[in-house]
């Protein structure tokens, strides 16, 4: 039940600190593009989970508030959550890094975007540098494509 800190949690404590984002979402055919900004503060619970506290600008307007963890179990592999203050589903992670340790995959099931079932959708994480870092997340089309539809780009405050 208890054990030693893994060189995945060593790996994860790159992202602890203040960031600030910008970010441009796909809102659909003959839509333009939603750009929107915040911060971003990152933080470690003991030294197995990452916690990462954000809020910026929403789409349409307001203020959102997210929260993901990140962690790694030996059993498992990468894991985590992700819930925000405009949505009632929580987002579960399962996770692989990169053999360059450079890009971390982490896969989900959510809410499609016709609202009837569910889609696995992929938030990609890219270390740029110290200092900057981009998430992609695509999901998987009916005919097994996979659409990207939000880019943000972090940068160490």
């Amino acid at each position: 039940m208890f054990g030693e800190p893994a060189k995945e949690h060593e790996w994860l404590k790159q992202f602890v600190g203040e960031w600030t984002f910008s970010s441009e979402c796909d809102m659909g055919p003959d839509k333009p593009r939603e750009t929107f900004t915040g911060r971003e503060r990152v933080s470690m619970l003991g030294p197995f989970w990452t916690l990462f506290e954000g809020e910026g600008e929403m789409i349409g307007g307001g203020t959102g508030h997210t929260r993901t963890t990140l962690g790694y179990d030996p059993a498992k592999g990468y894991i985590g959550t992700w819930v925000g203050s405009m949505m009632p589903f929580m987002w579960v992670y399962a996770g692989e890094l990169s053999e360059d340790e450079s890009v971390l995959t982490l896969v989900t099931e959510g809410p499609n975007f016709s609202g009837e079932g569910l889609s696995t959708y992929h938030d990609v994480i890219t270390v740029v540098s110290a200092d900057e870092r981009i998430l992609t997340s695509r999901v998987k089309n009916d005919d097994g494509s996979w659409k990207e539809f939000v880019w943000v780009r972090y940068r160490r405050v």
